[in-house]
């Protein structure tokens, strides 16, 4: 494994390059006018998959968009490694507050990255950090170094609920049978402080509708007598939380994980600069539940946040209206514990139980998923540490993310493996947001340091 940082210093420009085209193909899972994108993606998975060294590699139909399956067996005595990501990515809107072509990767220097960050869609999230791992199998395979037996599973929904993953993963527990998942679609704490993430919260996201009048009604006119179903939507929503940033859903908490005075000890380890954090968002404070510091309010609390909002005239001009509908998208980010249908039906029922009359109300569930936590004494997180330990020269700090990865919970109920979080994001990677990028220092560093994970993971499997 000595050999690995050579290899990827004299394959980089190639690894780059490579990246750069797959970014290129816009894999819009939630928008289906991109769907012949999304398959090209997935045939393009294939091709890279294949050409880094997999001796069995296809593309699986599921009830929706692909699943991309590759396996390098050397010997079934030898531990398995499943490796998880997907392919597919958020829709780059708003469009106007990108300074590049989403879909037009450029590599730009920044004050993190002096030498160079990929800009586009997906860098990050996730083609820049699965890509890492099927280069990462091209380095152990070119040189006779795999340890061990891997296998990648690699989806294109998980942007929109890997609805289709449930269904693949009950189906095919035999194939994905494995000692260990794999998955690097989170970040660490800064590039000279690596981190293992150990838990994930989970999610619960619905869409509300408000309706009044049968048809939008002239503001001059009907203003004052006839509910406006913008404004009772606005006022519903900001009685979601009390003066405390608390939510105010009833049973919202009864099943939250407290974390005990010595664990959040222990978070508070981990580096925070408040001046940098709001620095970096150009805001004045931080915001949230009283009684919690930002780290924890990100990662061990559970959250409420409207993601989008409308209704009524939105276009240049005045048009004066009182809207027959307004609709809003609700996500809420769960801990340990909370049940992710359990906590869709309690919100449910709250909303519809405070709307006045006047109006109806309408709740659509989407998605969701259970939070996750590693055990941070399994021979897998040990191993990644001393990954990380080899390649960065430091041990790295585990550390709870605030972002779901839904199907984390479902592997281990239907695998029963644990699943290890090797991420080389940075939180100002923008993921989600316009201008993401993602280190090219970053996306060469996960290929020293994954093919590190499979060494020790052998070593300690003996």
């Amino acid at each position: 494994m000595d050999s690995a940082k050579a290899y990827v210093d004299q394959n980089k420009d190639r690894f780059i390059d490579e990246l750069i085209e797959l970014l290129k193909i816009p894999s819009i899972s939630a928008d289906s006018a991109y769907k012949d994108d999304v398959i090209k993606t997935s045939e393009a998975i294939k091709e890279s998959l294949e050409k880094a060294g997999c001796d069995q590699v296809e593309i699986c139909e599921t009830p929706g968009y692909p699943i991309v399956y590759g396996e390098k067996i050397i010997d079934p005595d030898l531990p398995t490694v499943l490796v998880y990501g997907h392919y597919d990515v958020q829709p780059p809107d708003p469009l106007d507050l990108w300074d590049s072509p989403p879909f037009e990767p450029v590599i730009k220097s920044t004050e993190l990255h002096p030498d160079g960050a990929i800009f586009a869609r997906g860098s990050c999230d996730d083609k820049g950090q699965m890509y890492m791992h099927v280069k990462a199998l091209e380095y152990m395979t070119s040189t006779g170094q795999l340890p061990c037996n891997v296998k990648f599973m690699i989806e294109g929904e998980e942007e929109v609920g890997s609805e289709s993953l449930g269904w693949f993963v009950e189906r095919n527990q035999e194939k994905l049978a494995n000692d260990v998942i794999l998955i690097s679609d989170t970040g660490m704490i800064a590039k000279e402080i690596p981190s293992i993430t150990t838990g994930l919260r989970g999610l619960s996201y619905v869409e509300v509708e408000v309706t009044g009048p049968n048809r939008d009604l002239h503001s001059g006119l009907y203003g004052g007598a006839v509910a406006n179903p913008i404004n009772v939507l606005t006022k519903m929503i900001a009685s979601l939380h009390d003066d405390n940033k608390h939510i105010t859903i009833p049973g919202f908490y009864d099943d939250v994980e407290e974390l005990t005075t010595e664990e959040r000890a222990k978070m508070a380890e981990a580096p925070f600069s408040k001046e940098a954090y709001t620095k970096a968002l150009d805001i004045e404070d931080v915001y949230g539940e009283e009684g919690y510091t930002t780290n924890e309010r990100n990662s061990i609390r559970p959250t409420l946040d409207v993601n989008g909002i409308w209704g009524g005239y939105t276009g240049e001009g005045a048009k004066t209206v009182i809207a027959s509908k307004a609709y809003a998208k609700i996500s809420m980010r769960l801990v340990p514990d909370q049940n992710w249908e359990k906590i869709t039906e309690l919100f449910k029922n709250h909303f519809e139980s405070i709307a006045p009359k006047g109006v109806t109300v309408k709740v659509t569930p989407h998605h969701g998923g259970q939070a996750y936590v590693t055990p941070i004494d399994s021979i897998g997180y040990q191993a990644a540490s001393k990954a990380y330990e080899a390649t960065f020269g430091k041990v790295p700090i585990p550390q709870r993310s605030g972002g779901s990865i839904p199907i984390v919970a479902l592997f281990e109920k239907e695998l029963k493996s644990k699943t290890i979080l090797m991420g080389f994001g940075l939180d100002s990677d923008a993921i989600h947001s316009p201008n993401e990028h993602f280190g090219i220092w970053n996306y060469l560093k996960g290929i020293e340091t994954i093919p590190m994970f499979y060494h020790y993971f052998t070593e300690m499997s003996k």
